[in-house]
């Protein structure tokens, strides 16, 4: 089938065509997937000025079912590094999302400017990242799927669901825990088969229905109203024997089964299932392929961690990717996103199934582990540390020893720049590093590296204080990465900081 795909903005080499394949096309980098992590992904190239493409199966942004309900504060924190945080403020409910085992944690207390979740659910999160992305101009191909692909030495070859053909430097599997990116590049997902299995739907009911959350002897439970006033159940099988597409029929036992009836249950607008199991790619990369999201990484929904990852995943990739297709940085950058991605994944893998082994029972000595744990997380320290875990704000990259600030998201100071307020994020919509001196002016020397980082004289008065740990000596400069990690904390000495420059933004142009 002969298709005129889209192109994007700029392109290293022309549109090829030949009889056999009729749709060539280059792209610097292919993103496997347009869900919240790959359209993340493709904003930041774009932002980056790199040429990048997204394959995706759906013809549009619609999705069946509710998915994720809402982006946790360092998600929040990262749109707004990128100026678009207020996009989706604007059509949300500010909320205390975060909370473990179904422990509700206020972190209305913590030290950002965004103490708190957005309850707002992944079909208009996607909508919203789909527009931004568009006015990025870039290109997606819907409709079709990466299906296979062959690596070289100088790039990769993919073949699409349709039969056209794409040529790329590098490809991001961003296609789910199913992906066909991850099965096809050999690299094997461990982890654990599931234990429960959960039926979520959206349905009418023609009884009221026994609102709230519920634990018995087949696990957790919950009915509550959308938000079109139809009924969202989350229900615990009885069993692991069934597999595949969930019916009404599947719905309503498992709902007798917990609650006696199912309550009239007509009209499901969908209905899903999902279980516990825990996976993890062994390696976030190999070669030209690399792997973000669920593509990485699946755990059971509890805590609501998911997307927000999959989007920090794709924050921390981007600027990576940028450099290596650049031509700016040595090959082993990339190695430090599965450096550093991995274990953050693996941390979220643990703390899910601490939760779901909370959850689980209704016996008598798992009620009493809850309630010792809502205990434990009603007292302050507790509560901020895993406050700031569940909401991402205490996020750690190990870059080694030195200030506490090092390898933790750089908070978002007013600062006073040419004698004018302005929030230090403002200066990090352009995706590319900054250089904070509150020392002397012109102390630091960035000229080797410029255009891939911005200096600026700045002054702050205020404290410094990071979650979960409180507050930390002021620097008098710091590196600060356009993932928002700081990479260098120093003084007027300037010692290690081009080591730091090199490493993160490549050789100097000198």
């Amino acid at each position: 089938m002969s298709v005129l795909l889209p192109t994007s903005r700029s392109r290293s080499r022309k549109q090829q065509a030949t009889a056999n394949n009729p749709a060539m096309t280059d792209h610097a980098v292919v993103v496997a997937g347009g869900g919240p992590t790959g359209l993340m992904l493709a904003a930041e190239l774009a932002l980056a000025d790199v040429d990048v493409a997204v394959v995706e199966r759906r013809g549009d942004q619609e999705l069946v079912g509710t998915r994720a309900g809402g982006l946790h504060a360092r998600s929040i924190e990262i749109l707004d590094q990128r100026g678009v945080a207020d996009r989706f403020l604007r059509e949300g409910q500010i909320t205390q999302l975060a909370g473990f085992a179904w422990t509700r944690l206020d972190i209305s207390d913590l030290p950002t400017r965004h103490a708190y979740g957005l309850a707002l659910r992944q079909t208009h999160i996607e909508r919203i990242l789909a527009e931004w992305v568009s006015e990025l101009a870039v290109p997606i191909y819907r409709n079709r799927e990466v299906m296979g692909f062959a690596q070289d030495e100088t790039g990769i070859d993919l073949t699409l669901s349709e039969g056209e053909t794409l040529r790329a430097n590098y490809l991001v599997g961003c296609d789910g825990g199913r992906s066909l990116v991850r099965k096809d590049a050999g690299i094997d997902f461990a982890g654990s088969e599931p234990t429960l299995s959960n039926l979520m739907a959206e349905v009418e009911m023609r009884d009221e229905p026994a609102w709230g959350l519920r634990h018995d002897a087949l696990g957790f439970h919950g009915l509550s109203k959308t938000e079109g006033g139809r009924v969202l159940v989350v229900v615990t099988e009885a069993t692991l024997d069934r597999t595949g597409a969930p019916g009404s029929r599947d719905l309503s036992e498992a709902l007798v089964a917990v609650y006696g009836t199912d309550f009239g249950l007509h009209n499901p607008s969908w209905i899903s299932r999902f279980t516990d199991a825990v996976r993890q790619a062994v390696s976030y990369r190999k070669r030209r392929v690399l792997l973000a999201g669920d593509a990485a990484h699946i755990h059971h929904s509890v805590g609501g961690q998911g997307l927000n990852i999959g989007v920090q995943d794709a924050v921390n990739l981007g600027w990576k990717l940028a450099q290596m297709v650049k031509g700016l940085s040595p090959e082993n950058l990339l190695d430090t996103y599965h450096a550093e991605r991995h274990p953050v994944g693996a941390r979220t893998l643990r703390n899910t199934m601490a939760q779901i082994a909370l959850l689980r029972r209704g016996e008598d000595g798992l009620k009493a582990a809850r309630e010792i744990v809502a205990e434990l997380l009603a007292m302050d320290a507790p509560r901020q540390i895993f406050g700031a875990m569940m909401s991402g704000l205490d996020l750690h990259y190990d870059l080694g020893q030195g200030h506490a600030l090092l390898g933790r998201r750089m908070p978002d100071l007013d600062l006073m720049v040419d004698g004018r307020p302005l929030r230090l994020f403002t200066l990090m919509h352009g995706a590319r590093g900054l250089l904070l001196d509150f020392g002397k002016a012109g102390g630091l020397d960035i000229a080797p590296w410029k255009g891939r980082i911005d200096r600026i004289d700045a002054e702050y008065k205020g404290p410094w204080r990071l979650p979960a740990i409180g507050q930390v000596a002021a620097p008098s400069a710091v590196l600060v990465r356009p993932d928002g990690h700081v990479a260098w904390v120093g003084d007027e000495s300037q010692h290690g900081l081009a080591d730091a420059m090199t490493k993160w933004f490549g050789l100097s142009a000198t």
